[in-house]
């Protein structure tokens, strides 16, 4: 396909990016307009509280290219990310940040890949210097982990940025789970992938939205969403800890009877008890995790909800109903 048979679709989840979003258009629009005339920029605002929807929203005026979703709230990126890649309509789908640290740039690369007949071709960040030692080594544990107990290859230092191909996208949107770990969707409905490599900068403007709690619900999320290792783990637990039970009852009895009654001091009783206690918590904190994700995907709620969609020739039907019921501004 030449340049001009395509069309790109890019999807940008934003939540109180007000101060990245012109720097982020100036340096996108050029560079797609390089590639294919025929593209659009999918702009999910995540409920954002600064002037965000605002300045999406004068950026579209000088560029109809430019289409907005306004979520009824803050959701969170995955959702909204979901929310974008729903209602793109291009034969190639690019999720993208507006931060920049995902260089724009690497959008033609991806387009030349995917035009040799690769399905996805993922963004793999090489160097990771600019962060912190303590992120930099729970990501490169939280990988690891992944590759031992999940059941999906998810590439490590890959984030969202990756071009997928239009097949992909539409199984994508078939998966119904509330609780989503992109990441591992996309191993998990990829087929022959590519990969580019790229130094990740800073943020052009802002302050990140990822604090090292959200970091680690984030890490649980992953791990619980893909496999029921931890239980079987627990099962382990019990089976140890019963075993190691029974043998100290055997070396009570033994000893009782070779040298007689002997009374136990009250700190070993306590330990124990404390050490089972604790062992007994854990396991229910596990089994507590995966009970919680079935009580969210029971009540089968939406993922998100659309509370404007600007732009858009047509409302898509996925993930329940994406569209605030009873909503005025529905499409404009």
């Amino acid at each position: 396909m030449s340049g001009s048979d395509i069309m790109l679709s890019i999807v940008t989840p934003v939540y109180n990016e007000e101060e990245v979003c012109d720097v982020f258009f100036d340096r996108l629009l050029p560079i797609l307009a390089s590639i294919t005339a025929d593209f659009e920029v999918v702009c999910v605002d995540d409920g954002s509280r600064d002037g965000t929807l605002e300045t999406l929203m004068r950026r579209r005026r000088d560029e109809p290219r430019i289409k907005v979703l306004s979520l009824s709230r803050n959701f969170g990126k995955d959702p909204a990310l979901m929310a974008g890649i729903d209602y793109a309509r291009g034969a190639a789908v690019v999720p993208i940040d507006a931060d920049l640290q995902d260089p724009p740039e690497l959008i033609a690369d991806m387009v030349a890949k995917w035009r040799e007949g690769y399905d996805t071709v993922i963004g793999v960040r090489s160097d990771r210097s600019q962060e912190s030692r303590p992120k930099r080594w729970s990501a490169s544990m939280f990988y690891r982990v992944m590759g031992q107990v999940s059941a999906v290859d998810v590439p490590p230092n890959a984030g969202d940025f990756r071009l997928l191909d239009r097949k992909l996208v539409d199984a994508l949107r078939r998966l119904p789970e509330r609780s989503r770990f992109m990441k591992g969707l996309y191993a998990w409905v990829g087929t022959n992938p590519t990969f580019l490599y790229y130094e990740r900068p800073e943020r052009v403007a802002g302050k990140t939205k990822w604090r090292y709690w959200r970091l680690w619900n984030f890490a649980l999320d992953g791990i619980f969403s893909f496999t029921t290792l931890p239980l079987r783990i627990w099962t382990y637990v019990g089976v140890f800890v019963s075993g190691m039970s029974g043998l100290l009852g055997l070396y009570i009895v033994l000893t009782t009877l070779m040298r007689g009654a002997d009374m136990p001091g009250s700190t070993t009783v306590l330990l124990a008890v404390l050490f089972l206690s604790g062992v007994n918590m854990i396991g229910l904190g596990v089994l507590g995790e995966y009970i919680g994700r079935i009580f969210h995907e029971v009540k089968q709620r939406p993922l998100y909800l659309v509370d404007r969609a600007i732009g858009f020739e047509q409302l898509p039907e996925a993930n329940g109903r994406p569209i605030l019921p009873g909503s005025p501004r529905l499409l404009e």
